[in-house]
C-alpha cells in the first residue's frame, strides 16, 4: 500500500507518514517534464485528482474493512467478543502482549490515517494551479476535506490529541508536537463542516461515494464528542430529514422471496447500495470479485474476512452418529454453520445473550436468520442427517472448543448462506468451500447506515438532557425490529451502547465508540474479564487502554521535538 501511495504521489512518504522529500528546486534548473509523470505534472486535471482521491478510499477500505487482519483490530477485545484461539500476543488476546508502544496495532492505524491527510494536504495545496474547473476544484476540496476529516476524527478517538498538519509538507520534518484531542476533534469539525455544506447529495454520486450525508453523520459523531450536543443534532438531523433516506421496512433484495426478513435481507449479496432500492446506506464499501480493485479475490484471503474470524467451525467437530460417520461434512459449507468460519472471534456472553433477555428475545434482529444459535447436520451419509446440534447437545458440549470455537451463536450478517461465488465450491451440489481461502464475506458493507444515525441523534439528545427524544429515536430502530419500545426512564448511555450492539454488532467498529466514550476499560472489563471463560483467555484489558499508545517508531524519530506518550505505556 506505501508503495502505491507512492506511485500515485510521486512522493516519498516518511516521519510520521506525512512528511514529503522533494528535489531542492535552488539546486537545479527548476524544469516541468513533458513525457513522464513527476510531481510537477501529477496534478492537472480533473482524473488526476479523482486519481488521489480513489486512494485514499482505497487506503480507508483495506484498513477498516478490506483485509485479513487490521480491521478486526476494532472488534477484538471489547465488549462484543474476544480471541478464542488464545492467541495472546495477537487479535487482542492479551492487551499486555498485543497494545504497546512497538505493536503493529499500534503503529499501523497511525501510519494509514496520516498517510491520508498526507495525500488530502497534497490535493488541497495543489488545487488551485490545476486545469480544473471551478465546481470540480470544489467538489475534490470537499472530498479531500472529508476524508482528512474522518482521519483526524478516528485518530482523536483512538490516541487522542495528535498532530496536526494542513499543510503539504515538502522536507523532513522532525519536531512535531501533540495538540490537544479537543483541537484535534475542532479540526475534523472544520474539514467536515465544509464537506458537508460542498459534497453531492446522496442520489448524485455513484454508489460507494462519499456524499454530504457521510460528512454530516461523521460531524454529528465530532460533535458529540465536543458536547456540542444541539449542533450534533442538527448534524444528525440533516442525514435522518433527507427525503431519500429511510430504514428499509419492507422485504426487498437479491433474496426477498426466500425465508427471511428485512433485517436478514440488509446484508444478503448486492443489497447493500442505492442501486438496489435501498435507502438506508449512507457510505458503502464496495467489493467486487476477481475484479482489478474489487479486493476480493477468490483464491486469496484478500476482503472484508468477518466471516472467517467471526463464524464457528463445526467442521472440526470429532464427535461421530452411532454408525461412526460425522454428522457434519469435513468441508465447510456455504449453509448457516458458518461458511468457511474458523472461529477466533468468539462473542461475549452479553452480546450473544445478555443484550437479548427478557422481550428483547422476540427482537428480529435475533431471529433464527439473523443470530444463528443452533444448526442442522449437513452430511447426507450421517443417520442424523437434518436433525441439529440441540438434539444432541450433551454430545456436543464437551470441551471449551466446542463452545469457544466450533459452534457457538453468531450474527448471520458475516457470511453469505448459500451465496457464495461459485467457483469457490468444491462440490456445487453440496455447496462445500475450498478450505482456506473461501473465508471472506462476499457482499458489499456498511461503513455508515442510517439506523445508526438514529442512535447517534439519540445520544447527542441524552447530552443534551432530552431523554424521551432519545427515546423515541431509539423507538424508531427498535420499531422496524418489532422490538418492545423502551420508556425514557430506561433510556442512558449502556442502553444506547446495547442497542448498537442488537443493531449494529460486528459491523460497527467498536473500539472507535468505546474509545471517544472512554468506556472502553469499563464495559470491556465488565463484559469480557467479567466472564471466567473469557478471563482465561487473556482479555487484561488496563484502564489506559481507552487509548492507543502513540507508536514508538514516532516518538523516536521525532529528534528535535517532543511527542508525549498516552499514560500507562
Amino acid at each position: 500500500m506505501k508503495n502505491q501511495i507512492q506511485k500515485i504521489l510521486m512522493s516519498t512518504l516518511i516521519v510520521f507518514s506525512f512528511v514529503l522529500y522533494s528535489c531542492d528546486e535552488d539546486a537545479i534548473l527548476k524544469e516541468v517534464p513533458l513525457d513522464f509523470a513527476s510531481p510537477e505534472n501529477s496534478f492537472i486535471t480533473v482524473d488526476d485528482f479523482n486519481a488521489a482521491v480513489y486512494t485514499m478510499y482505497d487506503v480507508a477500505r483495506v484498513m477498516l474493512c478490506a483485509s485479513e487482519h487490521r480491521p478486526l483490530d476494532y472488534i477484538f477485545g471489547t465488549d462484543l467478543g474476544y480471541n478464542g484461539a488464545q492467541q495472546l500476543n495477537a487479535r487482542f488476546g492479551s492487551y499486555l502482549a498485543t497494545l504497546t508502544p512497538q505493536s503493529e496495532q499500534a503503529s499501523y492505524h497511525w501510519e494509514q490515517y496520516f498517510k491520508i491527510i498526507s495525500t488530502s494536504n497534497i490535493i488541497l495545496n495543489r488545487i488551485a494551479d490545476s486545469e480544473m474547473t471551478a465546481d470540480e476544484k470544489l467538489v475534490v476540496e470537499a472530498q479531500a476535506k472529508l476524508f482528512r476529516g474522518f482521519s483526524y476524527r478516528n485518530l482523536a478517538h483512538l490516541y487522542g490529541g495528535v498532530p496536526i498538519v494542513i499543510e503539504e509538507i515538502g522536507s523532513p520534518k522532525t519536531d512535531f508536537t501533540r495538540s490537544s484531542r479537543e483541537e484535534t476533534y475542532q479540526q475534523a469539525a472544520s474539514d467536515l463542516e465544509f464537506a458537508a455544506q460542498n459534497l453531492p447529495g446522496i442520489t448524485e454520486v455513484r454508489d460507494g461515494e462519499i456524499n454530504n450525508l457521510a460528512a454530516y453523520h461523521m460531524l454529528a459523531e465530532v460533535y458529540v464528542s465536543l458536547e456540542r450536543w444541539t449542533d450534533a443534532i442538527d448534524a444528525a438531523s440533516a442525514v435522518i430529514n433527507d427525503p431519500n433516506t429511510s430504514l428499509m421496512t419492507e422485504r426487498f433484495g437479491s433474496r426477498k422471496n426466500e425465508p427471511g426478513d428485512v433485517y436478514w435481507d440488509l446484508f444478503r449479496r448486492y443489497n447493500q447500495n442505492r442501486g438496489a432500492g435501498n435507502t438506508e446506506g449512507i457510505w458503502v464499501w464496495q467489493q467486487e470479485v476477481d475484479v482489478p480493485g474489487g479486493v476480493l479475490e477468490s483464491g486469496s484471503k484478500q476482503g472484508c474476512q468477518l466471516e472467517r474470524d467471526c463464524s464457528p467451525r463445526p467442521w472440526s467437530f470429532k464427535y461421530k452418529d452411532p454408525s461412526g460417520v460425522s454428522p457434519f461434512l469435513s468441508l465447510a459449507v456455504s449453509d448457516y454453520t458458518g461458511g468457511r468460519g474458523i472461529g477466533r472471534f468468539r462473542g461475549t456472553d452479553h452480546f450473544t445473550y445478555g443484550i437479548w433477555q427478557g422481550t428483547n428475545w422476540d427482537d428480529m434482529r435475533n431471529s433464527e436468520y439473523n443470530f444463528v444459535r443452533d444448526v442442522a447436520f449437513n452430511n447426507p451419509a450421517s443417520e442424523w442427517y437434518g436433525q441439529k446440534i440441540s438434539d444432541h447437545m450433551d454430545l456436543f458440549r464437551q470441551t471449551n472448543d466446542d463452545t469457544i470455537r466450533f459452534f457457538y451463536p453468531y450474527p448471520s450478517k458475516v457470511t453469505t448462506p448459500g451465496n457464495h461465488p461459485p467457483e469457490l465450491y468444491v462440490d456445487p451440489e453440496l455447496k462445500t468451500l475450498n478450505a482456506s481461502t473461501a473465508g471472506a464475506t462476499y457482499t458489499d458493507q456498511y461503513h455508515i447506515r442510517l439506523a445508526e444515525t438514529y442512535l447517534l441523534r439519540a445520544e447527542a439528545y441524552l447530552g443534551s438532557a432530552d431523554p424521551a427524544k432519545a427515546a423515541d429515536d431509539i423507538n424508531v430502530v427498535r420499531s422496524r425490529a418489532n422490538a418492545t419500545p423502551v420508556t425514557t426512564d430506561e433510556v442512558n448511555i449502556d442502553y444506547i451502547l446495547d442497542e448498537r450492539m442488537r443493531e449494529l454488532g460486528v459491523e460497527e467498529r467498536r473500539r472507535l465508540t468505546l474509545n471517544r466514550l472512554g468506556l472502553l476499560y469499563d464495559r470491556t472489563n465488565k463484559y469480557c474479564n467479567g466472564n471466567p471463560v473469557a478471563a482465561n483467555f487473556g482479555v487484561d484489558v488496563q484502564t489506559y487502554h481507552n487509548l492507543f499508545p502513540i507508536p514508538y517508531s514516532e516518538i523516536e524519530s521525532n529528534t528535535t521535538g517532543v511527542l508525549e506518550q498516552n499514560p500507562g505505556y
